[in-house]
């Protein structure tokens, strides 16, 4: 659940790491859903028996797919500002896919708040590091500095 706080203190999120988020499975049904939104069928992600004899032992989500659901995750332990209108995606600086997230694994996020700007009167922009962990293995599924625009409304 995001944690809310006056707007005058977003500065002070700078350097704050975040808690993280809750797992998540990620199950068959969700990557072949991806795969129909994404019209991106490759057989390591939607044929669990032949992705079996790929070095990976079995259908892995798309890095896009453990990218999307950043969106989701990352807003369990957000910090917004009071008055809060819209949260949006602004884009990535980085986007590194480290490890392969494989069909009935659990992922979660970590982030660390960078920097915080305010572009416009009301309008907050946070550069954020994000790491995916992958329940039980060492190596995150993917690391990324993602940005964010928080937008304020009149109180």
């Amino acid at each position: 659940m995001p944690r809310t706080i006056a707007a005058s203190e977003m500065p002070s999120l700078a350097g704050q790491q975040l808690e993280p988020s809750q797992w998540l499975e990620i199950t068959q049904e969700r990557v072949s859903q991806f795969a129909d939104a994404t019209n991106d069928w490759q057989f390591i992600h939607v044929e669990p028996e032949r992705a079996a004899k790929t070095p990976f032992g079995g259908p892995i989500a798309h890095g896009f797919l453990s990218l999307s659901l950043l969106s989701y995750l990352n807003e369990q332990s957000a910090v917004v500002p009071e008055n809060l209108e819209m949260f949006v995606n602004y884009g990535s600086d980085k986007v590194r896919y480290l490890a392969p997230v494989r069909v009935g694994k659990r992922i979660r996020s970590q982030q660390k708040v960078l920097e915080v700007s305010e572009k416009r009167p009301g309008q907050w922009l946070l550069k954020t590091a994000v790491t995916v962990e992958i329940d039980g293995e060492e190596t995150p599924a993917l690391v990324a500095e993602i940005l964010s625009m928080m937008i304020v409304g009149d109180a």
